[in-house]
């Protein structure tokens, strides 16, 4: 009779170890669920984040914070020379330098945030991989660096205005109303750009042509009224567009264009909800793909 090998006494017995427990860290999902709390939580990474994108831009330059007013200066200077000397582009009865100087200050921030913003993520690899954080702080967090630059530049809008000798109009208190749009349509854009970037590389191929032609559809070389009114309409499509004239409309002509604000206003708050959603919607795949 064959003896049977002796069992363990402790085969039968269940594991008396404690299960590891396994937490999955997911972002709701949808419109409702963007988790304002959450941001709040992790406002240092934010404010870390700003920091680093300032540190960063103006680190071993020799100028330093002299290239946020000397771009839009240079950039004013040959607008001045070549649009509105030689080519005598109208400029609604303004001196061309302050007319082409109020188009570029919201656009050469949105440009500049917009562009940074599209490779925010993917230069942030480092990052997504190994913590968590709410990702919308990323692109959020480059716009808001941006917005030390955008206030640099405004302060050297001062001595050309008094250079010039063209007094503001009262309606300039309404600048911080579009500068806040101007911010809401860089982080919708942004949150767009930033998170199909991740997955379609194209993405930062394709932007600096589209910000070129964007540029172009944009009055900043020319004024609204010069375009004729058949076109006008569709230009108005364009955020941009009534942000441009608002911005002028509010520092010198003491009126505002309240159609066109209204309509930008309407993209933008399209353009804004959109690339939340599409952000939260992609952002479950950042870590894997980045």
């Amino acid at each position: 009779m064959t003896a049977l090998a002796p069992q363990s006494r402790f085969a039968s017995e269940p594991d008396a170890r404690p299960a590891v427990p396994v937490v999955h860290i997911c972002p709701p999902r949808g419109w409702t669920h963007v988790a304002l709390r959450d941001l709040w939580a992790y406002r240092e990474v934010f404010y870390f984040l700003v920091w680093r994108d300032l540190k960063v831009r103006y680190k071993q330059t020799a100028l330093g914070i002299i290239w946020v007013v000397l771009q839009p200066v240079v950039t004013m200077l040959i607008f001045a020379v070549f649009f509105g000397r030689v080519m005598r582009v109208p400029s609604d009865d303004l001196p061309y330098a302050l007319f082409a100087y109020a188009g570029l200050l919201p656009w050469l921030f949105f440009s500049k945030v917009v562009t940074q913003s599209a490779s925010s993520v993917v230069s942030s690899a480092n990052l997504i991989t190994k913590i968590y954080f709410p990702r919308l702080l990323i692109p959020a967090a480059v716009v808001a660096a941006g917005l030390v630059d955008w206030a640099i530049a405004f302060v050297a809008f001062v001595p050309l205005v008094l250079w010039y000798g063209v007094p503001l109009a009262s309606t300039a208190v309404l600048v911080p109303m579009i500068a806040l749009l101007t911010t809401a349509l860089a982080l919708g854009a942004g949150f767009w750009l930033s998170s199909l970037n991740v997955r379609y590389r194209d993405i930062g191929a394709m932007l600096p042509l589209a910000m070129q032609l964007w540029m172009f559809a944009t009055p900043i070389i020319y004024p609204l009224s010069m375009v004729p009114p058949s076109w006008r309409r569709w230009l108005l499509l364009n955020p941009l567009t009534g942000i441009t004239e608002g911005m002028r409309g509010a520092l010198f002509a003491g009126a505002l264009d309240w159609t066109a604000l209204g309509i930008s206003a309407g993209v933008t708050a399209a353009v804004l909800v959109s690339g939340v959603l599409s952000f939260r919607r992609l952002e479950t795949t950042f870590a894997d793909v980045v």
